[in-house]
């Protein structure tokens, strides 16, 4: 078994069993023995990321859809920035899921998350997703118990639909420590550039940790399946979180395998004037 391969065994939550995140280390720097060669890794997986997301869109008849989720600060931005750097902007799409608008709640929950997946030849990153649906209101309680624990169904059976229809969901969970949590909110208020981030409500939700972390045990044990599995990615180091993300999501478009549409007829031997 390969390096990767067995680097994204081991970040993969079972289907049926829970991820026991209080047993997996958020500061465990993975891909790589340090810093330098795991971004010269990650150079290389950009590149291969960026080649066959254009043979995914050339080919347009199937679709990526990468779910990335996690506590406030985990680095969902970051890591869309620096995986996703090189891929081809008209066959992708980035999608986040705030607050409800009128509109979306004259609806299902999962309404404005359908509408938002992936076309065929697309790769479309949720950066929070319909999970916030069975997190977030459970820990702030926005709807009661019985309804939000019905939702691990909906859900499964949601993402058995798209990858029947051709889609590939991959799911991300970014497994952060709360010290780094609190390092990284610190940062925020204190750098000019990076204070418009920072909201009141950040910090009511860091009071909840544990509920947070609650939430997330059971919606991974819930829904990681063996058409959507979760991966639990160490998020307290930029460089090994970015790789270990670059990794599984190359691994997904390598297990597609997409082909370049065939030429039109002689025009390998066309020569224009």
């Amino acid at each position: 078994m390969s390096d990767s391969k067995r680097l994204i065994d081991n970040l993969r939550v079972d289907p049926g069993s829970s991820p026991h995140l209080a047993k997996r280390d958020p500061d465990a720097r993975i891909g790589a023995p340090d810093k330098d060669e795991g971004l010269a890794h990650l150079t290389a997986l950009v590149e291969r990321l960026a080649l066959l997301h254009n043979r995914l869109f050339a080919e347009a008849t199937r679709s990526v859809l990468l779910v990335l989720q996690g506590m406030d600060t985990a680095g969902k931005d970051g890591t869309i920035r620096h995986v996703l750097t090189g891929v081809n902007p008209q066959g992708c799409r980035i999608a986040s899921f705030r607050e409800p608008t009128s509109a979306e709640l004259a609806h299902d929950y999962l309404w404005r998350v359908h509408a938002a997946c992936p076309a065929r030849g697309e790769l479309v990153i949720f950066n929070r997703s319909h999970y916030e649906d069975v997190v977030a209101v459970r820990v702030r309680e926005l709807a009661p118990r019985h309804v939000w624990q019905r939702r691990y169904q909906h859900i499964r059976e949601f993402e058995r639909l798209l990858t029947d229809e051709g889609t590939s969901v991959v799911k991300v969970f970014l497994h952060l420590s709360r010290e780094e949590q609190r390092v990284r909110l610190q940062e925020r208020v204190d750098n000019p550039e990076k204070r418009w981030k920072f909201r009141a409500g950040d910090l009511d939700d860091r009071a909840r940790w544990d509920d947070f972390v609650a939430a997330y045990e059971d919606a991974l044990r819930e829904t990681s399946t063996d058409w959507a599995p979760w991966y639990v990615v160490p998020a307290d180091h930029n460089w090994s979180r970015n790789l270990a993300v670059a990794e599984i999501l190359v691994d997904a478009l390598e297990r597609l395998d997409p082909r370049l549409p065939d030429p039109e007829p002689e025009s390998e031997r066309l020569v224009i004037s």
